[in-house]
């Protein structure tokens, strides 16, 4: 998302732009994702959700999401729904495909199955690479040494080239030992593109969390992003969520959890039943990496270069926050100053 809104907003301001993108359709992870862009209502509660942020790029995204959003909307993007459904955020619900076409249709030249090897002289660049979820030694290196077990639920090519290239011409890192990402069915369960949502194993806090050595995870988020963390980190990357028949009927999103346990069962988790509940075994999933190049407010992580989405670290660390939100945000503040400082 944020490389094709970084082409947009230039192509908007006069700009010629060339968009390489790497894989072989465009849009990345946004693709894959739910299509929602949304902000925490409060800036308080942005930071106590994720306190390892940096307060100055947090508070960039919070404040310009809404008109963001409105820009979006106005470039022809189909809004599903204008709320999250949680009362402590606010934002609207994109058609994932609508996004694709409409900003990859005003983005210029899309150079499809061209990754950037190195960068170009005297041009402003703005990487956009999706950070580096679907790179194993990357993800042992930094994340976990579980890392070959993790479900991906990202591009296959987000393998971190933005970070290599933006290091190479001086810029810093953040650390880089966090991951957003869901519960998935475990293997062998079938888990294609098109159900990496519908599939989500997202009720841990009605379940009884294991790994396979009985030991025991207590969830403490709402988001169960630390159940996620902590789970990539156990054996194989995988748990167990044992549920009493009594938290079945208990609603996780727009669903009960025995519907969710039905869906893992019918794609092939391991699923155990019983008189006193049910047993689904899961498997971490990673959707994106939270640490990455440091930048500015301005969007600039070294001279000429710019980056932003999955690349940049910094914004949710700690935490949990849209990365479709700060795609978009600092997506159109990187692409802005880019061409000013030309």
């Amino acid at each position: 998302m944020a490389g094709l809104v970084a082409a947009v907003e230039a192509r908007q301001r006069g700009a010629n732009v060339l968009l390489l993108e790497k894989g072989d359709v465009p849009g990345g992870s946004m693709r894959l994702s739910s299509g929602v862009v949304w902000r925490y209502r409060d800036f308080e509660r942005f930071r106590l959700e994720c306190p390892d942020g940096d307060p100055p790029l947090q508070r960039l995204v919070h404040d310009r999401l809404d008109a963001d959003l409105t820009w979006l909307e106005r470039l022809g993007a189909e809004v599903v729904d204008r709320s999250t459904g949680n009362p402590a955020t606010d934002g609207r619900r994109f058609s994932p495909e609508s996004l694709v076409r409409v900003l990859s249709e005003r983005a210029g030249t899309v150079r499809l199955r061209s990754p950037l090897r190195e960068l170009p002289r005297s041009i402003p660049v703005v990487l956009a690479t999706g950070g580096f979820p679907a790179s194993r030694d990357l993800l042992r290196r930094h994340v976990t040494p579980e890392a070959d077990a993790l479900f991906l639920r990202a591009a296959p090519w987000a393998t971190g080239d933005g970070l290599r290239i933006g290091c190479g011409a001086g810029a810093r890192l953040t650390a880089l030992d966090e991951i957003y990402g869901r519960a998935m069915p475990a293997p062998p369960a079938r888990v294609g593109e098109g159900r990496l949502v519908e599939l989500a194993q997202v009720y841990a806090r009605h379940a009884s969390v294991e790994n396979a050595a009985g030991e025991r995870y207590v969830p403490r988020t709402w988001s169960e992003i630390d159940v996620v963390q902590w789970m990539a980190r156990q054996p194989r990357a995988r748990a167990f969520y044992r549920v009493a028949r009594a938290q079945l009927t208990q609603r996780a999103r727009d669903r009960t959890v025995a519907e969710l346990v039905d869906a893992a069962e019918r794609a092939g988790a391991p699923v155990r039943r019983d008189r006193a509940g049910v047993t689904v075994e899961v498997v971490a999933g990673i959707t994106t990496t939270l640490g990455g190049l440091r930048i500015d407010l301005e969007g600039r992580a070294a001279p000429g270069v710019y980056a932003a989405g999955g690349d940049v670290g910094g914004i949710a660390n700690g935490g949990y926050a849209s990365g479709l939100a700060a795609a978009l945000v600092v997506g159109r503040v990187a692409a802005r100053a880019a061409l000013e400082a030309r």
